[in-house]
């Protein structure tokens, strides 16, 4: 193709020329496809995950943010044709939701999706406030691989606390007249988990338990990460609680990762699901 080229500029062959720029933009396409999955090659990266998000301080405008990054991460997945199921939430006293979580399942949704956890900032004018003001908002976002069923995770039925409750989402007559909802507490660790993603209280059981097995699963990864980086005197990694992002729709438009400090000025298309070239920059960065 290289050879192919300067002969069909001298030659003037249009035809020729749009096509070796066409294949050469594929070939660079494909290159950093296999580049980012490259990155992908932790333990877990291939496996499905749950996205938990949860409004911070500030009330029903936190709440309405964590909404709009539900929609964000919902519109990614579909884009990347994987499936989400809202497995369990909580609505706000006003508008938009305390918390969500949502299980994603696709090739390799971890390991994109890691990419995701930290602190989200919004900065806008509040629809909310009758004097127009601009506002500050924060929501924090979890992402837990599922685990396989063939790895071991000891959890004692002593340790546990079940608790049943009446879905609080639409369904009709069985959601209000039930105890379906299910919540179970891990005592050694205090890890909560919650569904009502199912119509049954067993079905939620057992949704429960794949997502505490995660979540302690993670937790044994995080232990052994921060002792090999004491050890080694690495940089840690960073870590849930940390701003990532800054979202700012007034008094201009711009989504800046702080990571990477990529950014894009199209704040619409970002909440619209257009994150790869965010989460991308970060795997290179990071992987």
């Amino acid at each position: 193709m290289q050879e192919l080229l300067p002969e069909a500029e001298e030659s003037g062959d249009s035809e020729l020329i749009e096509e070796l720029e066409n294949e050469l933009q594929l070939i660079d396409k494909e290159l950093n496809a296999l580049e980012i999955r490259k990155m992908l090659s932790g333990e877990l990266d291939s496996c499905n995950c749950f996205i938990n998000i949860n409004s911070g301080a500030g009330g029903t405008e936190a709440c309405d943010w964590a909404h709009m990054l539900s929609r964000m991460y919902q519109r990614w997945a579909s884009k990347r044709n994987w499936k989400c199921e809202i497995i369990d939430f909580v609505d706000g006293e006003v508008a938009g939701l305390k918390n969500i979580t949502l299980k994603i399942s696709g090739s390799y949704a971890y390991g994109y999706c890691k990419a995701e956890r930290g602190v989200h900032r919004l900065v806008r004018i509040s629809p909310f406030d009758s004097n127009a003001r601009r506002h500050t908002s924060f929501a924090s976002v979890d992402v837990t691989p599922e685990i396989d069923d063939d790895i071991e995770i000891d959890i004692r039925p002593d340790d546990l606390r079940v608790d049943t409750y009446r879905s609080s989402g639409a369904g009709g007559q069985h959601v209000n007249t039930t105890d379906s909802a299910v919540r179970i507490t891990h005592l050694p660790t205090n890890t909560v988990v919650t569904c009502q993603k199912e119509r049954s209280q067993i079905g939620n059981r057992e949704t429960c338990m794949k997502l505490l097995r995660a979540k302690l699963y993670q937790l044994q990864v995080q232990e052994r990460e921060k002792q090999i980086a004491a050890m080694g005197g690495e940089k840690m990694e960073i870590s849930w609680g940390s701003q990532i992002r800054n979202y700012v729709f007034q008094p201009y438009t711009l989504v800046k990762d702080t990571r990477t400090k990529v950014e894009n000025g199209n704040v619409e298309a970002v909440m619209d699901g257009d994150l790869d070239l965010f989460v991308n920059a970060y795997l290179k960065e990071f992987g």
